[in-house]
């Protein structure tokens, strides 16, 4: 049985969230997102506060993931969600032009990625990305597509890593 799905979520002031039959949508200052609901989840609203149950003793996991996706809906379009990328590496570096993030990673051509909708990039230092929005999961995918391009190498640890990610060092090469 889920504990997750028994906690309520508190709807903070500027925030508006409207329960449709199968749909739940959240407004606030940072945007709009909706979420269709599953058969098996029901959520109710009242004095500022969403509650989710499940329909049947067999949906007590779903409510619970239902629950952590509309309170991260929720702080999302509150205060809206942030993810830092750091650059390692002698020549590696990032610039953002619009929506379009130009990375130089030590190929023989530099890598351009489109931000997908609703993630918006700034690049404080040439070695410091920061992916904003309000969708948890869309920045945290862009954050690992953006990763993926170059990830820490073991022996010298140089590519793309999250802030405050701890790479692994190997040893090298003995004689």
């Amino acid at each position: 049985m889920s504990r997750v799905a028994k906690n309520p979520i508190r709807i903070p002031a500027g925030v508006e969230a409207v329960l449709g039959d199968a749909s739940v949508s959240v407004k606030g200052p940072q945007g709009e997102l909706s979420l269709a609901l599953h058969p098996g989840v029901g959520v109710e609203q009242s004095d500022g506060i969403i509650k989710v149950s499940p329909r049947n003793d067999q949906s007590w996991a779903m409510a619970g993931t239902f629950r952590a996706l509309i309170a991260n809906m929720v702080t999302g379009v509150a205060t809206g969600f942030e993810k830092k990328l750091e650059i390692i590496g002698v020549g590696y570096r990032a610039q953002a032009q619009g929506q379009k993030l130009n990375l130089s990673l030590g190929f023989s051509h530099p890598v351009v990625y489109q931000m997908p909708e609703g993630v918006f990039v700034e690049t404080p230092t040439q070695t410091e990305i920061v992916l904003k929005g309000s969708d948890k999961q869309r920045v945290g995918q862009a954050a690992a597509e953006i990763r993926g391009f170059r990830p820490p190498e073991p022996y010298k640890g140089k590519g793309i890593r999250y802030s405050g990610e701890y790479v692994v060092r190997k040893q090298a090469k003995k004689k």
